[in-house]
């Protein structure tokens, strides 16, 4: 299209020229041939000139650049076209690109947070047999090689972005917090967790396992019957 363009735009400058060649042709031989004291032979001259096949030669001449002027017009719209076509198809490609580049980091979070995920279960595995051990009066190098497993695995957490999740003293989060159970308790607002049962985690703020705990309740107290009934009993 850009070849077919540039071809376009040499033929209607070569017309544009041939045009003007003809015309200063003409003038030149309308000045050689005039005096200033002939008028008459100088308007003779300048009749033979304009005769029918120069003007018929012009007139082509004109047509054709016409032609040509349109035929560089329409090339001009088509590359313009074909322009904006290139540029949405880099547009859609782009986030095709940005699409797959989520996709692929989701698939690698997704199986990075699955292996973790054995690896709590293998931590929670060595904090029981550390405190088993512990109670047992099990032998110190015992105790010590089952902390120095245990403090491996934290190492890697760590290295991960994995952290626990807080529990204990703080409000009742759904998204955070599986409830197991609860307790009447008045020293503390309603709906905070009192107790953790199991361990939550979390890696690059989403929720790894949520934690187990148990949170409050406050006991309402009804004088009209000296009795206690927790909220909507």
């Amino acid at each position: 299209m850009i070849v077919f363009l540039v071809q376009t735009i040499c033929n209607y400058l070569a017309f544009s020229v041939a045009i003007v060649q003809v015309k200063l042709s003409i003038e030149n031989s309308v000045k050689d041939n005039a005096t200033p004291n002939n008028n008459n032979h100088g308007e003779e001259v300048i009749q033979q000139a304009h005769n029918d096949k120069d003007q018929e030669y012009i007139v082509h001449l004109e047509n054709e650049l016409s032609r040509i002027d349109e035929e560089r017009k329409k090339a001009i719209d088509a590359a313009d076209d074909n322009l904006n076509k290139l540029r949405y198809l880099m547009a859609d490609f782009d986030n095709y690109r940005k699409r797959m580049e989520s996709q692929i980091e989701s698939k690698i979070n997704q199986g990075k947070a699955e292996l973790i995920l054995k690896f709590v279960s293998i931590h929670d595995d060595l904090s029981r047999a550390v405190e088993t051990a512990k109670q047992g009066k099990s032998e110190p190098v015992l105790i010590e090689g089952l902390e120095g497993i245990l403090r491996n695995v934290e190492t890697l957490f760590d290295a991960e972005g994995v952290k626990e999740i807080e529990t204990i003293g703080t409000p009742f989060d759904p998204n955070i917090h599986d409830v197991i159970s609860f307790k009447y308790d008045d020293t503390v607002p309603e709906n905070t967790v009192i107790a953790e049962i199991r361990k939550g985690y979390m890696i690059s703020d989403k929720v790894l396992r949520p934690s187990l705990v148990e949170i409050s309740k406050r006991i309402v107290k009804n004088s009209a019957n000296d009795s206690n009934r927790t909220k909507g009993d």
